[in-house]
């Protein structure tokens, strides 16, 4: 007598209710993520457009620029400062084993221009903007002011979210500028009163060794990085919900997904600008 064999039509397979929830829970998460993602970039897109349409809103444009940019300025440049100290000390320990500690200024400059000064101004900036961005617009919509502002006749996004990208993204090109300067002048401070080396041979190479693409590359970013925290907070905030707990996840999921998205995007145009200039 020969009996079924078990996964056939007397036995069909079993099952099991986790499997299939766990399943529907990574389909689930899937689709989210593409509409997500979908939903941001129509969100800033329009955004980004609607500074060429009337109304333009530039009492509110000069007003986010005065809190962005000046409000952002002491942690840029303390942040800056410091990083530039840090890559003097250890710049100068690691080049002294080859007898090359002339080319310190060099290496500071060309670090914080190209790298460092960018990426770390987007992060601050971050930090400091795209939470506060979040929080704020998420508190306008758990108050329902943003739904006042609609039956108004008052377009939330031409008057809320337009002036903060356009104010982030011009404020943080000079923030940048800021924090090359200041990490420079930092790296000269250690390398004359710690090192004890020469100033005007640390400045020397530290301009005689700069390229246009060097400046290009570092000017480049942050246009892309205040774009990015900028959109991220507001998409963030202008999509809260569940109270004043809503406005809590809504500021971290900001904070982290900008912080990301700005390190991941300096990878790609850095390997776009390296493989144009070389």
């Amino acid at each position: 007598m020969r009996y079924p064999v078990l996964g056939s039509a007397a036995y069909p397979p079993i099952h099991r209710p986790a499997q299939i929830m766990a399943l529907n829970r990574l389909d689930r998460t899937a689709r989210q993520t593409v509409l997500t993602v979908q939903d941001y970039w129509l969100f800033a897109g329009r955004a980004l457009l609607d500074l060429f349409r009337p109304p333009v809103y530039w009492n509110d444009l000069l007003l986010q620029s005065d809190i962005i940019g000046v409000g952002s300025a002491t942690i840029v440049l303390l942040s800056g400062f410091f990083t530039g100290c840090v890559l003097a000390l250890q710049s100068a320990s690691t080049l002294a084993a080859f007898g090359a500690t002339a080319v310190t200024g060099q290496f500071v400059s060309k670090s914080m221009i190209m790298e460092l000064g960018p990426v770390l101004t987007g992060i601050m900036v971050s930090g400091r903007n795209a939470s506060s961005m979040a929080s704020e617009l998420g508190s306008m919509v758990v108050t329902e002011q943003i739904d006042a502002m609609r039956a108004l006749g008052v377009d939330p996004l031409r008057k809320l979210v337009t002036p903060r990208i356009y104010a982030s993204i011009a404020m943080l090109f000079f923030l940048t500028i800021i924090s090359d300067a200041c990490g420079i002048l930092g790296g000269a401070a250690v390398t004359v009163y710690l090192n004890h080396q020469n100033g005007t041979q640390y400045f020397h190479m530290a301009y005689e060794r700069l390229r246009s693409p060097d400046i290009v590359q570092g000017l480049v970013k942050p246009l892309f990085f205040g774009y990015i925290l900028s959109s991220i907070g507001c998409f963030y905030g202008m999509r809260t919900t569940g109270g004043t707990q809503g406005v809590g996840r809504s500021t971290i999921s900001a904070v982290v997904s900008a912080s990301v998205l700005i390190i991941f995007v300096d990878f790609l145009i850095t390997h776009v600008l390296l493989t144009l200039f070389g």
